[in-house]
């Protein structure tokens, strides 16, 4: 436990909540604020973690924000603009820490929640699984980083449509559209979300950041420049331990042990 929200497994899997019970499962301020702390921890190398699942801690994974603390604010403008600035920060920090994410997506993902889910490399989901912008319903417009995940995702086109027709995405749409990777039954979300957590905080950490940085690296650079980035990821690796490991395992027919290999 690392706040009284956050929890580091044994296994390495950092349990990350992004809503509470209650409140409709809304976005909560203190588990984004808890999510932080433990993610920074990780960053300053006080907290040794292989993956992060993300989840929903109620019925739905996040129903995005409390649309009834926005009207209540004083100062909605400057209420608005501090909620996404924790929430920014919970996802810059997330990238920052280069571990692959899992998002266990049961119910609703809405808004924010939305927005949260789409950030994970792997995303689970159930038949009662949904998805909506919700944005343009209350005059407002993306935030949690939808406006740039999304055309990554689906493409401009689609983007636009799903957002500004605030469409509703069932689950087999989501999974056809890569905006969820796997269904099961709802409730096996959590522990088969929890299981890919496992089994990639135990797999090739270095081959894992290194596959998202060149992903995402790869929409702002040329091919040359790329193949480049790519001949010097994969040399670099391959002096690693892990990389050392993984080869030597290939050749001596036995799985891999990276956890060891990483000491």
């Amino acid at each position: 436990m690392i706040n009284e929200l956050t929890v580091l497994h044994d296994d390495g899997v950092l349990e990350v909540p992004v809503s509470l019970a209650g409140a409709g499962n809304a976005l909560d301020r203190d588990a984004v604020l808890a999510g932080r702390e433990a993610l920074q921890a990780v960053l300053r190398g006080r907290l040794r973690a292989g993956a992060v699942l993300l989840t929903g801690r109620g019925d739905n994974f996040c129903a995005g924000g409390n649309v009834k603390s926005f009207h209540s604010a004083d100062d909605r403008k400057a209420y608005l603009r501090g909620l996404a600035h924790d929430l920014h920060g919970l996802l810059s920090d997330l990238y920052a820490t280069r571990l692959p994410t899992v998002a266990a997506v049961r119910g609703w993902a809405a808004g924010a929640g939305m927005s949260v889910a789409l950030h994970a490399d792997f995303s689970v989901g159930g038949p009662s699984t949904r998805m909506r912008s919700a944005y343009p319903g209350i005059g407002l417009s993306p935030d949690g980083g939808m406006s740039w995940i999304l055309p990554r995702i689906v493409g401009l086109g689609r983007a636009r449509t799903i957002l500004m027709g605030d469409e509703v995405l069932d689950a087999d749409t989501a999974l056809r559209l890569s905006l969820l990777s796997e269904l099961v039954d709802d409730d096996r979300v959590e522990s088969r979300a929890r299981e890919i957590a496992v089994d990639l905080a135990a797999g090739p950490h270095g081959s894992y950041a290194a596959i998202r940085r060149l992903l995402f690296d790869s929409w702002s650079n040329p091919l040359h420049d790329q193949l480049h980035i790519e001949a010097e990821s994969i040399s670099t690796l391959a002096a690693s331990p892990e990389g050392i490991e993984g080869v030597n395992a290939f050749v001596e027919k036995r799985t891999p042990d990276f956890r060891a290999a990483r000491g």
